[in-house]
Protein backbone atom coordinates (compact mmCIF):
# COMPACT_ATOMS: atom_id res chain seq x y z
CA UNK A 1 0.00 0.00 0.00
CA UNK A 2 1.04 3.24 -1.09
CA UNK A 3 2.44 5.95 2.12
CA UNK A 4 -0.04 8.29 1.28
CA UNK A 5 -3.30 5.80 0.42
CA UNK A 6 -2.19 4.12 4.24
CA UNK A 7 -3.62 7.08 5.81
CA UNK A 8 -6.79 7.92 3.14
CA UNK A 9 -8.09 4.15 2.74
CA UNK A 10 -11.24 4.98 4.47
CA UNK A 11 -13.35 6.36 1.61
CA UNK A 12 -17.18 6.16 0.27
CA UNK A 13 -18.01 5.30 3.93
CA UNK A 14 -15.90 1.78 3.65
CA UNK A 15 -12.26 0.85 4.16
CA UNK A 16 -10.84 -0.08 1.25
CA UNK A 17 -8.31 -1.96 3.11
CA UNK A 18 -11.31 -5.40 3.09
CA UNK A 19 -13.43 -6.54 0.18
CA UNK A 20 -17.06 -6.98 2.39
CA UNK A 21 -18.10 -9.32 -0.21
CA UNK A 22 -14.61 -11.37 1.18
CA UNK A 23 -15.44 -10.76 4.61
CA UNK A 24 -19.30 -11.34 5.49
CA UNK A 25 -18.55 -15.17 6.37
CA UNK A 26 -17.11 -15.72 9.72
CA UNK A 27 -13.38 -17.52 9.26
CA UNK A 28 -12.23 -18.26 12.86
CA UNK A 29 -10.86 -16.29 15.46
CA UNK A 30 -8.64 -13.04 15.10
CA UNK A 31 -7.89 -10.12 17.11
CA UNK A 32 -7.03 -6.42 16.58
CA UNK A 33 -4.91 -3.43 18.57
CA UNK A 34 -7.07 -0.37 19.69
CA UNK A 35 -4.84 2.87 20.74
CA UNK A 36 -6.37 6.38 21.63
CA UNK A 37 -5.45 9.46 22.37
CA UNK A 38 -1.19 10.02 21.08
CA UNK A 39 -2.55 13.60 20.94
CA UNK A 40 1.17 15.10 19.87
CA UNK A 41 1.71 18.01 22.05
CA UNK A 42 -0.92 17.63 24.97
CA UNK A 43 2.67 16.34 27.42
CA UNK A 44 4.07 19.48 27.23
CA UNK A 45 0.64 21.28 27.47
CA UNK A 46 -0.62 19.25 30.16
CA UNK A 47 3.09 19.96 32.23
CA UNK A 48 3.15 23.54 31.60
CA UNK A 49 -0.79 24.18 32.10
CA UNK A 50 -1.64 25.83 29.19
CA UNK A 51 -3.76 23.46 26.78
CA UNK A 52 -4.31 25.73 24.47
CA UNK A 53 -1.63 27.32 23.17
CA UNK A 54 1.65 25.40 25.18
CA UNK A 55 1.73 22.43 22.46
CA UNK A 56 4.67 23.58 21.18
CA UNK A 57 7.25 20.11 21.71
CA UNK A 58 6.10 16.65 21.16
CA UNK A 59 9.52 14.92 21.30
CA UNK A 60 7.85 12.53 24.34
CA UNK A 61 4.78 11.31 21.90
CA UNK A 62 7.34 10.86 19.01
CA UNK A 63 8.97 8.71 20.99
CA UNK A 64 5.66 6.98 22.53
CA UNK A 65 4.44 6.31 18.66
CA UNK A 66 7.38 4.59 17.54
CA UNK A 67 7.68 2.33 20.56
CA UNK A 68 3.67 1.69 19.44
CA UNK A 69 4.20 0.55 15.99
CA UNK A 70 7.28 -0.85 16.90
CA UNK A 71 5.79 -3.24 19.43
CA UNK A 72 2.93 -3.83 17.15
CA UNK A 73 4.82 -4.57 13.83
CA UNK A 74 6.74 -7.57 16.04
CA UNK A 75 3.44 -9.04 17.05
CA UNK A 76 2.71 -12.94 16.13
CA UNK A 77 0.41 -13.79 14.43
CA UNK A 78 -0.40 -10.15 13.23
CA UNK A 79 -3.47 -8.12 14.28
CA UNK A 80 -6.28 -7.54 11.14
CA UNK A 81 -6.18 -4.28 11.81
CA UNK A 82 -4.80 -0.99 14.39
CA UNK A 83 -7.27 1.09 14.93
CA UNK A 84 -6.22 4.79 16.44
CA UNK A 85 -9.81 6.31 18.96
CA UNK A 86 -8.97 10.00 18.09
CA UNK A 87 -7.18 12.75 19.59
CA UNK A 88 -4.00 12.10 16.68
CA UNK A 89 -2.88 15.40 17.43
CA UNK A 90 -3.58 18.06 20.09
CA UNK A 91 -3.36 21.19 18.04
CA UNK A 92 -6.87 21.85 17.40
CA UNK A 93 -8.02 23.47 13.77
CA UNK A 94 -6.64 26.59 12.52
CA UNK A 95 -4.10 26.30 15.88
CA UNK A 96 -0.64 27.11 15.39
CA UNK A 97 1.57 23.61 15.41
CA UNK A 98 -1.37 21.38 13.76
CA UNK A 99 0.64 20.98 10.72
CA UNK A 100 3.78 19.80 12.37
CA UNK A 101 2.28 17.98 14.55
CA UNK A 102 -0.17 15.96 11.93
CA UNK A 103 3.37 15.46 9.83
CA UNK A 104 5.38 13.89 12.65
CA UNK A 105 2.62 11.73 13.42
CA UNK A 106 2.13 10.42 9.89
CA UNK A 107 5.92 9.89 9.77
CA UNK A 108 5.46 7.76 12.65
CA UNK A 109 2.83 5.94 11.48
CA UNK A 110 4.24 4.97 7.57
CA UNK A 111 6.40 2.33 9.35
CA UNK A 112 3.20 0.48 10.29
CA UNK A 113 3.58 -2.74 8.79
CA UNK A 114 2.01 -2.46 5.50
CA UNK A 115 0.04 -5.83 6.32
CA UNK A 116 -1.58 -4.03 8.97
CA UNK A 117 -4.11 -1.82 7.89
CA UNK A 118 -4.16 1.23 10.05
CA UNK A 119 -8.11 2.62 11.36
CA UNK A 120 -8.46 6.42 11.98
CA UNK A 121 -11.34 7.85 14.63
CA UNK A 122 -12.14 11.14 14.63
CA UNK A 123 -11.24 13.24 18.17
CA UNK A 124 -12.45 16.45 19.69
CA UNK A 125 -8.44 17.56 18.71
CA UNK A 126 -9.30 16.43 15.41
CA UNK A 127 -12.27 18.08 14.39
CA UNK A 128 -12.95 20.68 17.08
CA UNK A 129 -14.93 20.63 20.30
CA UNK A 130 -17.68 22.21 17.50
CA UNK A 131 -17.02 20.99 14.47
CA UNK A 132 -17.93 22.80 11.45
CA UNK A 133 -18.53 21.36 7.90
CA UNK A 134 -15.02 22.47 6.94
CA UNK A 135 -12.90 21.30 9.88
CA UNK A 136 -14.63 18.04 8.93
CA UNK A 137 -13.92 18.27 5.53
CA UNK A 138 -9.98 19.07 6.19
CA UNK A 139 -9.71 16.06 8.55
CA UNK A 140 -11.06 13.73 5.63
CA UNK A 141 -8.50 15.38 3.28
CA UNK A 142 -5.85 14.18 5.69
CA UNK A 143 -7.04 11.09 7.18
CA UNK A 144 -10.13 10.02 5.54
CA UNK A 145 -13.70 9.69 5.95
CA UNK A 146 -14.94 10.97 9.64
CA UNK A 147 -17.66 7.61 9.79
CA UNK A 148 -17.50 4.26 8.08
CA UNK A 149 -17.70 0.68 8.17
CA UNK A 150 -15.57 -2.69 7.34
CA UNK A 151 -16.78 -6.06 7.41
CA UNK A 152 -13.61 -8.74 8.96
CA UNK A 153 -14.40 -12.64 9.20
CA UNK A 154 -18.33 -12.18 9.73
CA UNK A 155 -17.93 -9.07 12.38
CA UNK A 156 -19.02 -5.53 11.17
CA UNK A 157 -17.06 -2.13 12.45
CA UNK A 158 -18.52 0.75 12.23
CA UNK A 159 -16.79 3.98 12.99
CA UNK A 160 -18.48 6.88 14.30
CA UNK A 161 -17.58 10.56 14.57
CA UNK A 162 -18.80 10.82 18.40
CA UNK A 163 -18.51 14.49 18.19
CA UNK A 164 -21.50 15.21 16.21
CA UNK A 165 -23.00 13.39 19.20
CA UNK A 166 -21.37 15.96 21.13
CA UNK A 167 -21.76 19.39 19.89
CA UNK A 168 -23.24 19.16 16.07
CA UNK A 169 -24.42 23.09 16.82
CA UNK A 170 -22.66 23.81 13.83
CA UNK A 171 -23.29 21.64 11.36
CA UNK A 172 -26.77 19.93 12.29
CA UNK A 173 -27.18 18.56 9.07
CA UNK A 174 -24.18 16.48 9.17
CA UNK A 175 -25.29 14.30 12.40
CA UNK A 176 -28.98 13.83 10.57
CA UNK A 177 -26.51 12.38 7.80
CA UNK A 178 -24.82 10.26 10.44
CA UNK A 179 -27.61 8.85 12.01
CA UNK A 180 -28.96 7.89 8.60
CA UNK A 181 -26.30 6.18 8.00
CA UNK A 182 -25.81 4.35 10.91
CA UNK A 183 -29.21 2.91 11.13
CA UNK A 184 -28.78 1.77 7.08
CA UNK A 185 -25.76 -0.01 8.55
CA UNK A 186 -27.44 -1.81 11.60
CA UNK A 187 -30.27 -3.03 9.28
CA UNK A 188 -27.24 -4.24 7.11
CA UNK A 189 -25.98 -5.93 9.78
CA UNK A 190 -29.10 -7.72 10.24
CA UNK A 191 -29.51 -9.23 7.04
CA UNK A 192 -26.15 -10.49 6.92
CA UNK A 193 -25.78 -12.06 10.12
CA UNK A 194 -22.63 -10.99 11.61
CA UNK A 195 -21.32 -12.81 13.79
CA UNK A 196 -20.76 -9.85 16.27
CA UNK A 197 -20.88 -5.51 15.88
CA UNK A 198 -18.05 -3.20 17.30
CA UNK A 199 -17.96 0.23 17.09
CA UNK A 200 -15.51 2.39 17.41
CA UNK A 201 -15.68 6.15 18.22
CA UNK A 202 -13.34 9.14 20.63
CA UNK A 203 -16.07 10.56 23.15
CA UNK A 204 -17.20 7.25 25.30
CA UNK A 205 -21.04 6.91 26.06
CA UNK A 206 -20.55 6.71 29.84
CA UNK A 207 -17.04 5.86 32.17
CA UNK A 208 -18.52 4.05 34.76
CA UNK A 209 -22.49 4.03 34.73
CA UNK A 210 -24.92 3.93 32.12
CA UNK A 211 -26.50 6.82 33.78
CA UNK A 212 -23.93 8.91 35.12
CA UNK A 213 -24.11 12.41 34.86
CA UNK A 214 -22.43 14.38 31.95
CA UNK A 215 -19.40 15.54 31.56
CA UNK A 216 -16.95 16.54 29.41
CA UNK A 217 -15.64 13.03 28.91
CA UNK A 218 -18.56 11.29 27.79
CA UNK A 219 -21.95 11.96 25.71
CA UNK A 220 -24.75 14.09 26.98
CA UNK A 221 -27.52 11.93 28.85
CA UNK A 222 -30.53 11.63 26.36
CA UNK A 223 -28.09 11.32 23.06
CA UNK A 224 -26.38 8.37 25.11
CA UNK A 225 -29.52 6.70 26.05
CA UNK A 226 -30.78 6.74 22.37
CA UNK A 227 -27.66 5.28 21.08
CA UNK A 228 -27.53 2.52 24.07
CA UNK A 229 -30.86 1.56 23.08
CA UNK A 230 -30.30 1.43 19.22
CA UNK A 231 -26.72 -0.57 19.96
CA UNK A 232 -28.84 -2.97 22.17
CA UNK A 233 -31.85 -3.09 19.72
CA UNK A 234 -29.17 -3.97 16.90
CA UNK A 235 -27.03 -6.57 19.16
CA UNK A 236 -24.02 -4.13 19.02
CA UNK A 237 -21.53 -6.23 21.65
CA UNK A 238 -18.80 -3.98 22.03
CA UNK A 239 -17.98 0.18 22.13
CA UNK A 240 -14.64 0.80 21.88
CA UNK A 241 -13.33 4.68 23.00
CA UNK A 242 -10.91 7.01 24.18
CA UNK A 243 -10.93 10.35 24.92
CA UNK A 244 -10.46 10.00 28.87
CA UNK A 245 -6.89 9.19 29.02
CA UNK A 246 -7.52 6.27 31.58
CA UNK A 247 -8.79 3.13 30.91
CA UNK A 248 -12.70 2.43 32.50
CA UNK A 249 -15.46 0.95 31.43
CA UNK A 250 -18.81 -0.87 32.47
CA UNK A 251 -21.72 -2.00 30.48
CA UNK A 252 -25.75 -1.51 29.78
CA UNK A 253 -27.91 -4.62 28.69
CA UNK A 254 -25.08 -6.80 27.45
CA UNK A 255 -23.38 -3.90 25.54
CA UNK A 256 -20.01 -3.48 26.91
CA UNK A 257 -18.32 -0.10 26.94
CA UNK A 258 -14.59 -0.20 26.78
CA UNK A 259 -12.34 3.14 27.87
CA UNK A 260 -8.82 3.39 26.78
CA UNK A 261 -6.17 4.62 28.23
CA UNK A 262 -3.94 6.95 25.86
CA UNK A 263 -0.93 6.11 23.79
CA UNK A 264 0.71 9.39 24.84
CA UNK A 265 -0.54 11.91 27.73
CA UNK A 266 -1.80 9.94 30.87
CA UNK A 267 -4.31 11.79 33.00
CA UNK A 268 -4.56 9.12 35.82
CA UNK A 269 -2.75 6.32 37.05
CA UNK A 270 -2.23 4.04 33.77
CA UNK A 271 0.53 3.72 31.89
CA UNK A 272 1.07 4.54 28.20
CA UNK A 273 -0.26 1.42 26.35
CA UNK A 274 -2.59 -0.45 23.66
CA UNK A 275 -5.73 -2.67 24.03
CA UNK A 276 -5.37 -6.06 22.41
CA UNK A 277 -9.15 -7.40 21.63
CA UNK A 278 -9.46 -10.79 20.18
CA UNK A 279 -12.69 -11.95 18.73
CA UNK A 280 -14.38 -15.38 18.79
CA UNK A 281 -17.76 -16.72 17.70
CA UNK A 282 -19.04 -16.34 21.05
CA UNK A 283 -17.36 -13.24 22.73
CA UNK A 284 -14.71 -10.52 22.96
CA UNK A 285 -12.30 -10.64 25.40
CA UNK A 286 -9.38 -7.89 26.05
CA UNK A 287 -6.55 -6.45 27.77
CA UNK A 288 -4.84 -3.16 28.24
CA UNK A 289 -0.80 -3.76 27.94
CA UNK A 290 1.55 -0.89 28.51
CA UNK A 291 4.04 -0.61 25.13
CA UNK A 292 6.77 -1.75 27.27
CA UNK A 293 5.10 -5.38 28.73
CA UNK A 294 3.88 -5.34 25.05
CA UNK A 295 6.83 -4.42 23.49
CA UNK A 296 8.32 -7.55 25.59
CA UNK A 297 6.09 -10.47 25.42
CA UNK A 298 3.97 -9.69 22.71
CA UNK A 299 0.41 -11.42 22.89
CA UNK A 300 0.18 -13.24 26.10
CA UNK A 301 -0.50 -16.84 26.83
CA UNK A 302 -3.93 -16.25 28.06
CA UNK A 303 -5.18 -13.80 24.70
CA UNK A 304 -3.32 -16.91 22.36
CA UNK A 305 -5.30 -19.70 24.31
CA UNK A 306 -8.23 -17.54 23.47
CA UNK A 307 -7.34 -16.98 20.02
CA UNK A 308 -5.94 -20.67 19.16
CA UNK A 309 -9.98 -21.43 20.93
CA UNK A 310 -9.25 -23.31 23.98
CA UNK A 311 -10.72 -21.50 26.19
Amino acid sequence: MAVGQMFLSARGRALTAFRPDDEYQWKGPFYFIQGADPQFGLMKAWAVGDTNSGDDEWGEEIRLAEQAVRAVNELTPKPKFFVLCGDLIHGMPGTRWRQAQEQDLKEVLKSTDQDIPLVFVSGNHDIGNAPTRETIEAYCQSWGDDYFSFWVGGVLFLVLNSQLYFDSSRCPELRRAQDVWLDEQLALAGKHRCKHIIVFQHIPLFLREPDEDHDYFNLEKSVRQELMDKFHKAGVRAVFAGHYHRNAGGSYRGLEMVVSSAVGCQLGEDTHGLRLVVVTEEKIVHRYYSLDELSSQGVGKELLAVLAGQT
